[in-house]
């Protein structure tokens, strides 16, 4: 599905510098960075360069989403046609959220930094925020595991299509 996706906003996006895209792509939830480093790489990229857009473009909505997040979702709330999707949203953030509570800073660094379905930066945010995590705490944890998640991706995306070349 990521990749259907992806392909769907690069087709969107076309036109515009490479940079640009690979930032919006990383901005974009569910995609991220993790696809924005695939996008990047497919662009042609150097490594780099598709670092810096990517990391910039996913660590932009994280303050947001830290401080807006709780009072947008409890105006939501108050509406019949979003609060079933709030609550699915909370549910869902909150369901995947017993490492993060049980290690804080740790588990919310771990939730970013391993690149899987369903984690990530806007997730990890959601659940800081959720679970009332403070800024001091979250930011550094979220960015650390953006970290994670780039050196990882930049392996698969960049090193192991290195490596295939060489053989």
């Amino acid at each position: 599905m990521t990749e259907s996706v992806l392909n769907w906003f690069m087709n969107l996006l076309s036109g515009m510098p490479n940079q640009l895209i690979v930032f919006i792509v990383s901005m974009v939830p569910l995609i991220e960075l993790r696809g924005g480093l695939i996008a990047a790489a497919l662009l042609g990229m150097p490594i780099g360069e598709a670092v810096l857009y990517c990391l910039a473009g996913n660590i932009v909505p994280v303050p947001f989403i830290l401080l807006f997040i709780t009072p947008i979702f409890a105006w939501l709330k108050k509406t019949k046609l979003f609060r079933p999707l709030v609550e699915k949203m909370e549910a869902q953030s909150l369901g995947k959220s017993d490492r993060i509570r049980k290690y804080e800073f740790w588990g919310l660094v771990l939730f970013v930094g391993i690149p899987l379905p369903g984690t990530g930066a806007w997730t990890g945010a959601l659940i800081a925020s959720l679970l009332e995590i403070r800024l001091k705490k979250a930011v550094p944890a979220i960015f650390l595991g953006l970290l994670l998640a780039t050196a990882i991706m930049c392996i698969i995306t960049y090193g192991i299509p290195a490596l295939v070349k060489l053989f």
